[in-house]
């Protein structure tokens, strides 16, 4: 493979080269992050899993790519999906795998359209973290949940090296406006030796 997209997804851009180098990298990603055993998407599916017992309840995949986070759910059993995301070409990925009820475009720092409550599950797998969304999309998405609501998500070892992240999570935490259902670290892209933390929390 002559472009390794790998190498250059972690730099620092702004929103309109971002969404550049995903639609490039559209047709190689599922093979390259495949090669290296890309594995936190089926490890976010598993984790919620255990906490949502209805498996029709909506979850909003943000940052859904190609769809392979939306796999991860369907084959966890999940069986109503949207998605977000804001590569087109990613997006046409995604329709591909009839995975979707719905799928739509969206901006860089567009605000979300849906009621807090019209999601039980928002998704933002690999999503926040250098190179792709920024730290405020995690409140964002927080208010976007409604009571009770779920926020599966991700931050690989680059994300976790910037302390903003995961301040993130304390700062909803620590006042109980959340709290943390899963946190584990384990495998994100073994083939080039990186780790995730996936976590689940639940809005108060």
């Amino acid at each position: 493979m002559t472009d390794r997209f790998l190498d250059k997804a972690y730099a620092a851009r702004d929103g309109a080269a971002t969404r550049v180098l995903y639609d490039q990298w559209a047709a190689s990603y599922e093979a390259e992050v495949g090669e290296n055993g890309y594995a936190t998407p089926a490890r976010c599916a598993a984790a919620l899993a255990k906490f949502l017992g209805d498996m029709s309840a909506p979850i909003l995949d943000f940052g859904c790519g190609t769809g392979l986070s939306g796999l991860a759910l369907k084959l966890a059993g999940f069986t109503t999906i949207d998605g977000v995301d804001l590569s087109e070409d990613m997006l046409a990925q995604a329709k591909d795998k009839d995975i979707y009820r719905n799928l739509s475009l969206i901006e860089q720092g567009q605000q979300l359209t849906h009621e807090p409550g019209d999601y039980a599950v928002i998704a933002a797998i690999g999503v926040i973290g250098a190179g792709a969304a920024p730290a405020s999309v995690f409140d964002q998405l927080m208010y976007a949940l409604g009571k009770k609501g779920k926020f599966v998500f991700s931050f690989n070892d680059h994300a976790l090296d910037d302390p903003q992240n995961e301040g993130r999570v304390h700062e909803w935490t620590d006042c109980g406006a959340a709290r943390v259902l899963f946190r584990e670290h384990g495998p994100h892209l073994p083939g080039i030796n990186l780790k995730s933390n996936v976590y689940v929390l639940e809005k108060a």
